[in-house]
């Protein structure tokens, strides 16, 4: 019998692979290019296809394909095969390093956002050697850039690339100042914990709602939820046992770092956590692991939703984004050590992070805008959109004393006593967990738990890469024209955390006060929806401190404004669509049929016996009848309110107009439809119940 380290990476071109199948000279210039940056010859991109090609043909491979990450939210692919005819009519197995490293797919039916005209079809893929290529199948996948026909990126990697590069490119300005020679990359690790739920694939089947949309727009609470909080960390299920393992299994051998599996707060919740790795593979790893978790989910007749919000009245699921940053030897630059207070080159990199947070406190809120997200944000599992840092009290503490000028004491060691001799004793952390915090210091790294769950999570990382970046660059201009380095320095840490401590906030994130607090007196942002965000995507400060670090160019921003919008408008109109069709063809027929069925069992219990009093039954179709009147006339409504964004002048008043007039009337549908849910028989009621879904996986 196999173990994991048998297999682990058995589908991966990765360095073993390399090593193996390139010669030396071929490998170490390969290794230049991924560690470096240097460019790649052709001749060595040739035998690093040959190579390729062979490894993947013997593990059963016959196609390759460019896999890429177009602005949908998922991944593209066109697959070709490895066959080339002979002349004496067999065939030969052949890949080139002209195939290997540049693609031409089809670019037309890719969302665009003006970058190109309709009738400019052609779109290039680039490959990208940092992340390692893998078999899917019978297909080899090459992880790759996406652009246009006139050059401007089409996906979510290129900007991420950059935003890696010019974060790279000013910490080691810092580190240069602090003496660090030897550095030659600061690279940002990620390590994205994925929720998600697990439905049977026979209730998906029936509910038109979650095959549509990912979420159901209709359902009556449960008798039982999460209110006894007995399903978080409990005992796995076997069927959900079974399907874990099958799914570490696939993501082991495609070499993604599955490390953490548990059941989540909501019941038929779940969560999935890796360790952490370089942010551009761990967003290649985290694309491919929802992908198999649908796929691995099937096998099992189940349904994976990775929908932020699939049930109303219990948690939604995130993605929480575990982020650090680390030179290429391995030295943590957020890792306070010993003495925080002490370590100067800490406190510098740990204020870029809080003056970045503060300055681009809308391009974080923008980077996790969806329609899904907006359900789940400010809910009683999620952050709110408030975007506040928590850092917890040693540090607060070490902040407090530099702005204040007073002498820092340290913090206390508190040594756990359980009242159990057995037991073994350790110091206490100095510093708790605040699971409320938007933005949360965790020990040596920031966890962003504002990602929904269906996310990917590039977005967060290009703006949260460039924002750091744009604060040391900051840094660094001042200090390496100071004439005295320490006075500079300190009087800057000093200077960032009175100017940004209005961010920083240890309390409870759930509280109204917070809100309250955090928008009036402190003047943060609260952007509740997508519509109320993304524009300012274009703000003059935002475009000026992207477009200045070379991650995106003006057109590439106004075209994701453009996009993100778009797909907010049609998830919505498809959600509203859906929920008229499921009001005025499952939900009224049904209520209809058991009114009716209702009033024929008064009439045969009067007919039987007169002296009868039917009362039960002429209230309870007296209830039904006007529920279904008040269901066709909001589902009216509804209809019209969608008709009427028609008339919209442009997107951004589109947005608006879901979010004023939509959105609302979706809400006033729904309690009349939820309320006759209660009142139903089961046995005529059209669609699996929550009950039914929640607690339908054995």
């Amino acid at each position: 019998m196999s173990t994991v380290s048998d297999y682990f990476g058995s589908l991966v071109f990765d360095d073993r692979a390399m090593r193996k199948s390139l010669s030396s000279d071929v490998y170490a210039s390969l290794r230049r290019t991924i560690d470096e940056g240097s460019e790649l010859d052709i001749g060595v991109a040739n035998a690093v296809a040959e190579a390729m090609k062979e490894w993947a043909v013997e593990r059963g491979a016959t196609h390759f394909t460019h896999w890429f990450q177009p602005l949908t939210g998922i991944t593209a692919e066109k697959h070709d095969s490895f066959i080339t005819p002979a002349p004496d009519g067999s065939v030969i197995m052949e890949f080139s390093g002209k195939e290997l490293i540049k693609g031409e797919p089809d670019a037309s039916s890719f969302p665009s956002g003006g970058l190109r005209a309709t009738f400019e079809a052609r779109g290039y893929t680039a490959w990208d050697p940092t992340s390692y290529a893998f078999i899917k199948g019978k297909t080899l996948c090459i992880p790759t850039a996406f652009c246009s026909y006139g050059g401007p990126a089409l996906d979510k990697k290129t900007p991420l690339l950059r935003s890696m590069e010019v974060l790279s490119k000013q910490a080691l300005r810092i580190l240069r100042l602090f003496g660090n020679d030897t550095a030659k990359r600061v690279v940002s690790s990620v390590g994205p914990e994925q929720e998600y739920f697990l439905v049977t694939r026979e209730m998906y089947e029936k509910r038109p709602d979650l095959r549509f949309t990912g979420r159901t727009l209709f359902g009556a609470k449960p008798p039982k939820g999460q209110e006894l909080d007995d399903h978080y960390f409990g005992v796995i299920k076997p069927g959900v046992t079974a399907y874990m393992e099958d799914l570490n299994e696939e993501l082991w051998k495609l070499g993604i770092l599955a490390k953490t599996e548990h059941n989540e707060v909501a019941p038929a919740q779940h969560e999935l956590a890796p360790i952490y790795t370089t942010t551009n593979v761990a967003t290649d790893h985290n694309q491919i692991t929802m992908e198999i978790m649908q796929k691995v989910a099937a096998k099992h007749g189940l349904v994976c939703l990775l929908h932020e919000k699939p049930f109303a009245g219990v948690n939604g699921s995130g993605k929480h984004n575990n982020w650090s940053i680390a030179t290429d030897s391995g030295q943590n630059l957020l890792s306070p050590g010993e003495t925080p207070y002490e370590n100067a080159q800490f406190l510098l990199f740990l204020c870029a992070v809080i003056k970045a947070v503060d300055d681009y406190q809308d391009l974080l809120r923008i980077a996790v805008a969806t329609a899904g997200n907006d359900h789940r944000l400010g809910a009683n599992e999620a952050p709110p959109a408030v975007i506040s840092m928590f850092l917890g009290d040693e540090l607060n503490a070490v902040l407090e004393a530099i702005e204040t000028g007073k002498p820092y004491k340290g913090a206390k060691k508190t040594q756990m006593k359980l009242g159990v001799d057995v037991l073994p004793k350790f110091n206490r952390d100095t510093t708790d967990r605040n699971r409320t915090s938007p933005f949360a210091f965790t020990g040596n790294k920031f966890e962003f738990r504002m990602l929904g769950s269906s996310n990917s999570i590039a977005c967060a990382n290009i703006m949260l890469n460039a924002a750091v970046a744009e604060s040391l660059r900051i840094y660094a201009d001042r200090l390496e024209k100071a004439e005295n380095f320490q006075t500079v320095l300190h009087d800057m840490i000093k200077k960032t955390i009175k100017d940004h401590k209005r961010i920083i906030f240890n309390g409870n994130g759930y509280d109204d006060a917070w809100i309250k607090e955090a928008t009036e007196k402190r003047g943060l942002l609260n952007y509740r929806t997508t519509a109320d965000c993304m524009p300012h995507l274009l703000d003059k400060k935002n475009k000026d401190m992207l477009i200045n670090l070379g991650v995106f160019t003006e057109e590439e921003l106004r075209s994701r404004c453009d996009i993100m919008l778009e797909n907010y408008c049609k998830s919505v109109v498809i959600e509203a669509n859906t929920m008229a069709d499921m009001a005025r063809t499952q939900i009224v027929p049904a209520i209809e049929a058991y009114a009716s069925d209702i009033a024929k069992t008064a009439s045969a219990k009067k007919a039987v016996a007169p002296e009868l009093a039917c009362g039960y039954e002429a209230g309870l179709v007296r209830k039904l009848s006007q529920l279904i009147d008040e269901i066709d006339e909001k589902s009216g409504k509804l209809e019209d309110a969608v008709l009427a964004l028609d008339g919209a002048d442009g997107i951004i008043e589109e947005s608006a107009m879901i979010r004023d007039t939509v959105l609302p009337v979706m809400s006033e549908l729904r309690l009349p439809c939820d309320k006759a849910e209660v009142l139903t028989a089961k046995s005529y009621w059209p669609f699996p119940t929550y009950a039914d879904l929640l607690f339908g996986v054995k």
